[in-house]
């Protein structure tokens, strides 16, 4: 079957799409809070957009000669007159500024140094800074709980070394001739006992 020939007048006309309208979020929401959510967007859109649109009307109907071209000029107003142009410029300052500078209230200054004098620079914003300084109070805690344990630690090895020292010194303080004690022997190491207990050590 030989396919449909088009007329010429159909071949070289555009064929016209549908307008499809504009769509918010997602097309396959489920029923429920998302897509409600997504047409109460969608309606806004809309009623802001016919809002502008009415505004704009009554605007335009206000104020017909808004949008007027720069290069439009009106007769009466593109002529200045002599009396009304501009005045010259001079090198000489403003009066205001020749009356300061005068009183000496004012110093000249040069833009730079007005502005690194007048603007300091704020500290940057650090994003964790109380998580910092937690942090930093829990390290120190931690290292005191360390120092402590570790001067505990040694205390305890220092009495014990003395203990057994001590020990020793009694033992050997026995042992004379017939089992007999050494009083010279014993008395020291009693001695520094007594100062140790005293606190004279």
């Amino acid at each position: 079957m030989a396919a449909k020939r088009l007329r010429e007048d159909e071949s070289t006309r555009p064929s016209k799409k549908p307008k499809k309208g504009f769509s918010v979020g997602p097309a396959n929401l489920p029923e429920g809070t998302y897509k409600r959510k997504v047409q109460k967007i969608k309606k806004d859109l809309i009623t802001k957009a016919k809002l502008k649109k009415e505004y704009a009307k009554v605007k335009a109907q206000e104020q017909p000669n808004v949008h007027k071209s720069v290069y439009d000029r009106d007769d009466e107003s593109s002529e200045l007159e002599p009396a009304q142009s501009a005045p010259e410029p001079t090198l000489e300052p403003h009066p205001d500024r020749a009356k300061l500078l005068e009183e000496g209230s004012v110093e000249p200054e040069t833009a730079a140094e007005q502005y690194s004098g007048s603007r300091k620079r704020r500290p940057r914003p650090q994003p964790f800074k109380n998580e910092t300084e937690f942090a930093q109070k829990r390290k120190e805690e931690a290292e005191a709980r360390q120092k402590a344990r570790e001067g505990a630690e040694e205390e305890r090895q220092r009495k014990t070394a003395e203990r057994e020292r001590f020990r020793k010194a009694m033992a050997k303080a026995r042992g004379g001739p017939n089992g007999q004690r050494k009083l010279g022997r014993e008395s020291k190491v009693l001695l520094e006992k007594v100062k140790r207990m005293t606190g004279h050590a």
